[in-house]
């Protein structure tokens, strides 16, 4: 089996490094941001009486 010279370790290395960056960047960027409505902040909370 042929070994692999030092070079194309780090050719291997970069290349892997790339792909990691492109994935994460199209991620970062495909995500598509919800729009808050004027409804939704209005909720109600409900508060909880604790009784020890």
């Amino acid at each position: 089996m042929p070994q692999m010279a030092p070079i194309l370790w780090l050719n291997l290395a970069v290349m892997f490094l790339v792909t990691f960056i492109v994935f994460i960047v199209m991620n970062y960027y495909i995500m598509v941001p919800k729009k808050i409505g004027f409804g939704e902040q209005s909720k109600k909370i409900e508060e909880k009486v604790w009784m020890w």
